[in-house]
């Protein structure tokens, strides 16, 4: 020890750190290091510990190389973009040689109008359908497409679609839902969920949710669970999608058929990278093309295999996800943002899961709550959609401005959707009270639920539907106009009694009808009765805020529901300056105040209904 001690004294810094201490000086007792603070070294010494250091220095631990970016589907189209109508969807053995058959009835429309676009006109023409159908598809595609289209007007009918979106959205036509899966947590969902219907089923005897989760209580199937059946379809039909978008060159085999940059980034229709970068800018035969000059077209097969790869290591990436997932024996969160990051008492604010830092959130999740209220303003939301899930009893407010929103297996539940700047739809939903302002809707299969609404184009009623009821739009919060402008939804037009009404077999969700029923057209939806009609009243309990806040209906209520309120207004007036005038004395003030009371409960329970408690 003696020696090894000399050594050190002999080859000490100046300067010590506690750090260098400990680090050089690991077989030393505490009672030592007084000791090398006393001996200052020389600087041969200094020099000569560079030669003969006591330890080596720890390895540099090497960089983390960046998170690999997922292709992902795009869930829009997939579960916005569906139409029931028959004559859109072709069968898969056919599917390819049909729609080839279909872009060369097309194509010389789209080379007159000069810029490869296709009218509702000329697509009816050539699969035979209604205009008013085929003005549908236009409007439901542009709906759903990924980034705006300034040639294609709000309307879908005064202008035209690129030929290469169509043939895209004709082809996603021939896909089917994923059945659903069991829920694990059957006897919980017995005990929240209705048992019985008050209402004979049109095709069935089971209510929207009793088919839902009839017989082996079938579940709504998993975020991840729908993106890999979604990547499963592409990766199946993805050499025949090529095919149909591919231009025919001079060549032999794989090379006749190849895709210009244009061409390819048409297919972000269908599928995009998680952290939102683009197809052309992903793919390493675009990747370093000249801004100033066009790239050059790469071949077809080039293409399908570099897509198939990328959808390998998705569907890779979610099963170790999924592995993850039920090895902790955990409620997934799936791979979007869930309201219980805002919600600690919440049973699914405890996941963990396996993420890839690149992986893009883009939805918002309410689901499962019961007898409660939920407040999302926009700094609540993240992404660009939001979904509602199997809430019961509740009250559900959001008030923020998204692209999408889906509604599907509620009850008893009100949800107030503040502006959707593309679709709503819902979905297997009894005694509902729907709220919404946003261009589209679509309502399917639900039962005894009423309709609020403020929409740009005609809702649309797919499915087993029974009882339904809309009418105008009746509420306001203080930034809703700020959020209307923001995706778009114009208040001056409000078509939400106007229903567009298709059949009631949904030729893509095996759950909406037995097999082997043939379709009839849906049940459409009664008005609300003016007398019956009543405003919507949303706290303000934040007080945000506003320069120019919303504080009145921002649509227009048509004459006759104007008129009747105005009729209850001065009811009430009248009502408000009998009882200042009366002369009462403290105990018969009390009495009065007591039978109003009375009266308002009963009112409220009678004409609400849905909601046999308040819970703000």
């Amino acid at each position: 020890m003696g020696k090894k001690r000399r050594i050190m004294e002999a080859q000490a810094p100046n300067h010590f750190s506690v750090s260098t201490v400990a680090s050089h000086s690991h077989g030393l007792a505490l009672a030592n290091l007084s000791d090398l603070l006393l001996f200052p070294p020389s600087p041969a010494s200094v020099a000569a510990m560079v030669d003969e250091p006591l330890d080596p220095p720890p390895p540099t631990p090497a960089a983390a190389a960046p998170p690999t970016p997922l292709l992902r589907p795009r869930r829009e189209a997939f579960e916005h973009g569906l139409l029931p109508i028959p004559k859109l969807i072709f069968p898969e053995g056919t599917l390819a040689q049909t729609l080839s058959q279909l872009k060369e009835k097309l194509a010389p429309a789209a080379a007159a109008a000069g810029d490869g676009r296709v009218g509702a006109a000329s697509l009816a023409e050539a699969l035979q359908i209604p205009p008013d159908q085929a003005a549908l598809a236009i409007g439901m595609l542009a709906a759903v497409l990924p980034a705006e289209d300034p040639a294609l007007d709000a309307g879908g009918s005064g202008g035209g679609a690129d030929l290469r979106d169509v043939l895209l959205f004709l082809y996603i036509q021939s896909y089917k839902r994923l059945v659903p899966r069991p829920h694990k947590d059957s006897p919980v969902v017995a005990d929240v969920w209705p048992s019985t219907s008050a209402f004979d089923g049109y095709l069935s005897a089971l209510s929207p949710i009793q088919l839902v989760r009839s017989n082996s209580r079938r579940f709504i199937p998993s975020q991840a669970d729908e993106e890999i059946h979604q990547l499963s379809y592409l990766q199946k039909h993805m050499a025949n999608i090529l095919t149909l978008l591919a231009d025919s060159v001079e060549g032999e085999g794989d090379d006749s058929l190849v895709l210009t940059m244009e061409t390819f980034e048409h297919l972000g229709f269908l599928v995009h990278f998680s952290e939102g970068t683009s197809l052309s800018q992903a793919a390493t035969f675009f990747a370093n093309s000249d801004p100033d000059m066009p790239a050059a077209p790469v071949s077809a097969a080039q293409v399908h295999d570099w897509i198939l790869q990328n959808i390998v290591s998705s569907l890779e990436f979610y099963t170790e996800k999924s592995t993850a997932k039920e090895g902790s024996q955990q409620i997934a969160s799936d791979l979007d943002v869930t309201m219980a990051d805002a919600n600690t008492s919440h049973p699914r604010n405890s996941t963990t899961t396996v993420a890839n830092p690149a992986f893009h959130r883009n939805s918002t999740f309410v689901e499962g709550f019961s007898k409660t209220s939920v407040v999302k303003h926009a700094s609540d939301v993240k992404g660009n959609s939001v979904k509602v899930l199997n809430c019961h009893d509740s009250v559900i407010y959001i008030l923020a401005p998204v692209k999408y929103a889906t509604v599907y297996g509620c009850s008893d539940t009100t949800v107030v959707l503040g502006a959707v700047g593309k679709v709503i739809k819902v979905e297997h939903c009894e005694r509902v009270h729907i709220i919404a302002a946003a261009k589209r809707i679509c309502i399917a299969n639900c039962r005894e639920c009423i309709f609020y609404l403020g929409v740009n184009h005609q809702p649309l009623i797919v499915g087993d539907n029974h009882k339904l009821h809309i009418a105008p739009f009746n509420t306001y919060y203080p930034r809703l106009g700020e959020h209307l402008t923001q995706v778009g939804v114009d208040p001056s037009t409000n078509k939400w009694d106007q229903p567009f009404v298709l059949g009631v077999v949904d030729p893509h969700d095996s759950l909406s009808h037995p097999a082997g029923v043939s379709d009839v057209q849906a049940e459409s939806a009664t008005c609300v009765d003016p007398d019956l009609f009543t405003n919507f009243l949303i706290p303000n309990w934040f007080e945000d805020e506003v320069q120019e806040p919303t504080k009145c209906n921002p649509f227009p209520l048509p004459e006759i529901y104007q008129a009747s309120q105005s009729k209850k207004q001065a009811v009430l007036e009248d009502t408000k300056k009998t009882i200042r005038e009366l002369q009462l004395d403290e105990n018969r003030k009390k009495e009065l105040a007591s039978a109003l009371h009375s009266q308002f409960k009963d009112w409220l329970y009678g004409r609400i209904g849905i909601c046999k408690k308040t819970y703000i």
